[in-house]
């Protein structure tokens, strides 16, 4: 405790007596100073800030002596400057050839610099490869005990003396052991037997007028084709099964059609489905994903060509939705079936491979279709 006082107590009288030292400079400094007066007014002064103003004025001494017009500083010679003016109280005014706002920056830059080293990233030294005998026995182990993880694995290598991290026996397990083969995902249904299966879903709409009218389509999944939509603004259940005749003419049909578990699919909609030979396959509640063929396509509806135009009733909305659809199978390249069109045209003979590209309007030019002019 007194050692700390004591330090405390000699702090405080150097700082008093360097205020004291400054203060009696500034009194007794003249308006111009001498040879006299300079050195009165460097009495009071400690030896340490004497040797660093006279090492200050030494290092322009030495730069004025090379003789040149405009003499330039290395980057040793500014360094020292800078250091060299944080002992001498009144540097600026030792300071001959370098202006103050000059060692400014530099002690700014040199603090950037010495930030920037400090904080550079640094390049991670290449982790010690395993040797070939360790990976092979590690892969060996993986083969002949399919039951072993990988920390079992890593307690094996330990009773060899070999110390091999757990991550690193994970990564050479996966190369020796096969994946286990997993069931199979909704998505993969739906690819494989996506040329059977159709979807139906509603769309509702609001008029100029906030009325309700629904939109009924049933979407292909494996060529993304709209094979039949209608328009009603009472959907029953004698309706949709109208509907599902419209769409299955000349025994036109899939295996499998899916639908929500909305009430107005009723029992004759079921009843209809199954004598054209259709399973009707509703999807589980809180899946999204389920239907999503389906889903997609009502979004892009929506996102381009019903929130784009007013709907006043259902004559409308039956002409805006059959060249929509027109549009959707024969024109419009889906990113789902690689980029190919659902329906595409059936080219004549003589359609030209070459030539000027002309655009046809789609919904009174709220899209464009392109296709090549005869020469």
């Amino acid at each position: 405790m007194l050692s700390q006082l004591t330090r405390c107590a000699k702090n405080l009288l150097s700082r008093l007596s360097s205020a004291a030292n400054q203060l009696f400079r500034r009194i007794t400094e003249p308006a111009r100073p001498n040879l006299v007066t300079g050195t009165l007014a460097d009495l009071p002064r400690s030896r340490a800030e004497l040797l660093a103003e006279n090492a200050l004025l030494r290092q322009q001494l030495i730069v004025l002596r090379r003789g040149t017009k405009t003499p330039r500083l290395t980057w040793q010679e500014r360094l020292s400057p800078v250091f060299l003016a944080r002992w001498v109280p009144n540097w600026k005014q030792v300071l001959q050839i370098i202006k103050p706002d000059t060692l400014l920056r530099w002690h700014r830059q040199g603090f950037r610099l010495f930030w920037k080293l400090k904080s550079r990233v640094r390049v991670p030294t290449q982790p010690r490869r395993l040797a070939p005998e360790t990976i092979a026995l590690i892969e060996r182990m993986a083969r002949e005990n399919p039951l072993w993880g990988a920390e079992r694995l890593r307690g094996e290598l330990l009773k060899l003396n070999i110390k091999v991290a757990k991550r690193t026996i994970q990564k050479y397990m996966k190369t020796a052991r096969s994946k286990p083969p997993s069931g199979q995902s909704w998505s993969t249904f739906l690819k494989t037997h996506g040329k059977d299966i159709w979807a139906c879903d509603f769309v509702p709409v609001v008029t100029l007028f906030f009325k309700t009218i629904h939109a009924f389509v049933i979407v292909h999944h494996e060529s993304r084709r709209v094979v039949h939509f209608g328009v009603t603004e009472h959907p029953t259940d004698e309706w949709i099964t109208q509907q599902l005749r419209e769409a299955t003419p000349f025994e036109e049909k899939s295996k499998y059609l899916i639908c929500d578990n909305d009430k107005k699919y009723g029992p004759k909609f079921e009843r209809v489905a199954k004598t054209s030979g259709m399973e009707v396959i509703h999807t589980p509640y809180e899946a999204p994903r389920a239907n999503a063929i389906c889903e997609r396509f009502v979004g892009s509806l929506r996102r381009e060509c019903l929130d784009h135009v007013l709907v006043i009733g259902v004559p409308q909305l039956i002409r805006l939705l059959k060249e929509y659809v027109s549009y959707f199978n024969q024109a419009r390249p889906h990113q789902g079936i690689a980029q190919q069109l659902p329906a595409p045209r059936v080219s004549p003979p003589g359609e030209p491979k070459a030539g000027k590209v002309i655009a046809f309007l789609v919904l009174n030019g709220l899209h464009h279709d392109y296709r090549r002019a005869a020469a």
